[in-house]
């Protein structure tokens, strides 16, 4: 009976000893947990915020409680952040309003992958008891996408133009189920063709897509910039979507064209009507006749014509010469060639855009076969010349001829008729 006494009361000994060295190991009883991360999930190449939970469920209070991170890959000590932390007291058997909190910032690798990480806390109280809690973070590329470039700045009123959006994913995640859309409010600037939403399945990390639509402006709008309204909405890992909105400007108008014909040639004059058959007004319009082989301008060669609207036209006139080579005839008078003289006369139109660019047109015209040559005007005007002198020196030596003869002859009226008939002679012969 003895023996047995002592027995129990060495079995009771070696409990109570197992027991207080269990209660010296984890006597504190400290817990901790993650209340909150920022960014969450942590993202690759930034610094994470982790705000912890410490809670005492031993039976003890306990004093100067350290918290020490080691962090291990991805994870590193940021600059001048401390892994440790301090808390001065715990109560025992805390509830979860009454645990203290601390924050702890860490580096995260920027090459890391995507997916789930480990870190370890070592908790330590003043009686040297020490805790081990490792911790769970997670860590996923950057989902973000941009719109970098669109393809045109200005479009032209009714005419199907291409618009093409370049979408960039400039994150470090892939992309999946994005819509793009965009809008007018104006009403001005339309899709054809199909809607204005368009939809992109998958996009990886640093890659780019393009996004094209065919557009027309309303011809009957005015001229000016006009704002897109863009969308893109991106779905992420957990199936939420975000949505990124910025705004494009594109120019509706810019340049125009002209049509040139000829259209009268009279009084040494060439006449062309200019007409604006473009979508857009020009403003002042300028008509040139360029130097050019088998023409030539007396005078300007250069009329301005103010501003011509869209369907209007006008008329420019220019003293223009067609030249050409003198050769003879079996006749012997001498006459113009003008064969080798092309017909196409070059016009420069210069004008002003709706942009407020300034441009120049060049249009080649079909003028007249009835133009007259520079060498023939000269020849005209060469013998008209002649006719005059001529008529000079007749009616000179007449007029002296009438002086003498009434100086020799005195007022005989036979003489004075027959001097009458010597006139009038003289002038048939003038007239032929």
């Amino acid at each position: 009976m003895k023996k047995l006494f002592i027995f129990i009361l060495l079995m009771l000994f070696s409990i109570s000893t197992v027991a207080a060295a269990s209660s010296s190991v984890d006597a504190s009883g400290v817990s901790v947990s993650i209340m909150s991360q920022t960014p969450n999930p942590a993202r690759p190449g930034e610094t994470v915020e982790l705000t912890l939970s410490v809670q005492n469920f031993g039976n003890e209070n306990l004093k100067n409680i350290v918290l020490t991170a080691q962090p291990e890959y991805p994870f590193s000590q940021v600059n001048g952040e401390s892994l440790t932390k301090t808390i001065p007291y715990l109560n025992a058997r805390q509830d979860d309003d009454e645990a203290a909190t601390v924050k702890l910032k860490l580096k995260v690798d920027a090459d890391v992958p995507p997916g789930t990480y480990k870190l370890d806390v070592v908790s330590t109280d003043s009686s040297g008891s020490t805790k081990t809690t490792t911790l769970n973070i997670e860590v996923r590329g950057k989902e973000y996408a941009q719109i970098v470039t669109i393809s045109k700045s200005n479009i032209d009123f009714a005419t199907e133009e291409q618009l093409d959006f370049v979408v960039t994913n400039t994150g470090s995640s892939p992309l999946k189920n994005m819509q793009i859309s965009w809008d007018d409010s104006t009403g001005t600037i339309l899709p054809v063709y199909s809607s204005n939403t368009k939809y992109i399945s998958y996009l990886a990390a640093n890659q780019s897509v393009t996004v094209s639509y065919i557009v027309m402006a309303d011809v009957n709008a005015n001229p000016g910039l006009y704002q897109l309204n863009v969308t893109l909405q991106v779905e992420d890992y957990n199936s939420d979507i975000s949505t990124i909105s910025t705004k494009a400007g594109l120019f509706v108008g810019g340049g125009t064209d002209f049509d040139v014909a000829f259209s009268d040639n009279s009084d040494g004059e060439m006449s062309f009507s200019v007409a604006n058959i473009g979508n857009n007004e020009a403003y002042s319009v300028k008509v040139s006749i360029p130097e050019q082989d088998g023409y030539t301008v007396s005078g300007s060669s250069s009329s301005i014509v103010g501003n011509l609207e869209k369907g209007d036209y006008t008329i420019a006139s220019f003293a223009i010469a067609k030249e050409g080579d003198t050769q003879s005839t079996s006749n012997g008078k001498s006459s113009i060639n003008t064969s080798e003289t092309s017909n196409e006369l070059n016009v420069l139109i210069e004008y002003t855009d709706s942009a407020g660019q300034r441009n120049t047109v060049e249009k080649s015209v079909q003028v007249s076969g009835n133009t007259t040559s520079a060498n023939s005007n000269l020849q005209n005007n060469s013998a008209s010349s002649s006719s005059i002198v001529y008529i000079i020196v007749i009616a000179v030596a007449l007029a002296g001829y009438v002086m003498y003869y009434r100086k020799k002859h005195g007022e005989n009226p036979a003489a004075v008729q027959k001097l009458r008939s010597l006139l009038q002679h003289g002038k048939k012969k003038e007239g032929n």
